[in-house]
């Protein structure tokens, strides 16, 4: 048994606690427990839950300066062209390569649970293949997702439609979709109800790149939460991105957060990316490019953070560090009031967990995994005001790694 003591527990008393680990799990916790074979002195420090990358795209990383790669308008549109090109030369090995450098990259940052949309715009599904290896391989270190993404559209890339579903007969989690990029919004439209479709078909979650555009008669979000509401699955369901509802007018907002709630879909937002990527076309004033992150959390829906890219066609940096992401979102979605502050490690904890439909296996309770972190911070409001560093990873009881105490060779003290 591993005792850790003078622990603040996220979302818990501000009071110093003790969790008691055994056999993987959290067995107790409290005050004064019995000792146990290990002691580990938390310092008062801030424990939270594992970090949830809700959403990636793992066959991308690092091949931003590959041959034909370089996206010089930093747009959405351009990327996938750019993108078009680049997969035709990657092979099993290199997918694999990129793909475990991504998720070390992540999952030493705290990162235990990542989503990750899968291009199955290729004949050979070379990327789906790599990751299906890897989610087996890891699944003791990190909780592994895998969306069935079309990249080029179910229909606008012929037989798109049939790779996504092939892509779940092989074992991928979730049908994804991109109706935005379609020919025609009827065929966008078309794409949203195959997806929800296949969905029910095959008992599979739903991810839908939705509305990644600054056009606000992109709509697609409608439809989508209109189906999964009428299916039942809107809790399974989660639409990312949503940038044009960021630009559409009020009345039309108000009318959909109202039925968002009614069919308790998720919303991912993708904060440095989103912001990166829209409003290309804009002069001045120039939109952020994000969906209403403040006011679908101000109604109760559920919306969390992801890093969407490392090092791509679309996004030339990004290294896994979801509390850049965080610090990032909150400055764009101005939810920075000291109560939103408080508890905005939600958006990349409790709320991707719950997008990922793993809430009875995630949390830091009696009977859970014992899966958490270790911050270099105090309070959360301390954590995300420092962006503090993760100091040790724990799953499943076990230290995925642990960091020195930082300090300095030369300490400087102005203060004296």
């Amino acid at each position: 048994m591993k005792k850790f003591t003078n622990a603040r527990i996220y979302r818990q008393h501000d009071e110093v606690s003790e969790i008691l680990v055994d056999k993987g799990a959290i067995k107790q916790i409290g005050k004064n427990l019995p000792a146990a074979d290990e002691e580990i002195d938390l310092k008062g420090r801030l424990v939270v839950p594992p970090y949830v990358d809700s959403h990636l795209h793992l066959d991308y990383v690092y091949t931003a300066r590959s041959e034909g790669a370089a996206n010089t308008s930093g747009t959405l549109f351009e990327g996938i062209a750019r993108w078009h090109d680049v997969k035709k030369t990657q092979t099993l090995e290199d997918a694999k390569e990129r793909a475990m450098k991504g998720i070390q990259e992540e999952v030493s940052k705290g990162v235990q649970f990542i989503r990750t949309h899968i291009d199955v715009c290729d004949p050979k599904l070379t990327g789906l293949k790599a990751m299906l290896e890897i989610r087996e391989q890891l699944k003791d270190k990190v909780t592994i997702q895998i969306v069935a993404f079309p990249q080029e559209g179910m229909y606008a890339y012929k037989g798109g439609d049939e790779m996504v579903e092939e892509a779940l007969k092989m074992g991928a989690d979730c049908v994804g979709s991109i109706p935005h990029f379609e020919w025609a919004r009827e065929i966008g439209e078309k794409s949203i109800h195959r997806t929800v479709e296949l969905a029910v078909k095959y008992d599979k979650l739903i991810d839908v790149h939705c509305d990644e555009t600054d056009d606000v008669m992109s709509r697609f979000v409608e439809l989508l939460n209109a189906l999964v509401m009428v299916e039942g699955i809107g809790t399974h369901t989660a639409a990312s991105h949503t940038c044009s509802f960021g630009s559409a007018d009020n009345a039309y907002a108000f009318r959909m957060m109202s039925l968002f709630q009614q069919s308790g879909m998720n919303f991912i937002s993708l904060p440095t990316e989103n912001a990166y990527l829209q409003g290309r076309q804009d002069t001045y004033p120039k939109r952020r490019g994000l969906t209403r992150v403040k006011e679908l959390w101000e109604s109760g829906i559920n919306v969390c953070f992801g890093q969407d890219s490392i090092n791509d066609p679309w996004y030339p940096v990004g290294n896994g560090n979801l509390m850049n992401i965080l610090d990032n979102g909150i400055h764009l979605a101005q939810t920075m009031s000291f109560e939103e502050l408080d508890k905005c490690l939600d958006l990349i904890t409790y709320n991707g967990a719950k997008t990922f439909n793993v809430e009875d296996q995630y949390g830091i309770e009696e009977g859970k995994p014992a899966n958490f972190l270790v911050l270099d911070a105090p309070s959360p409001f301390e954590a995300v005001r420092q962006r503090a560093d993760v100091l040790a990873s724990i799953r499943n009881g076990e230290y995925l790694f642990k960091r020195p105490e930082p300090g300095y060779e030369i300490a400087l003290d102005l203060l004296r």
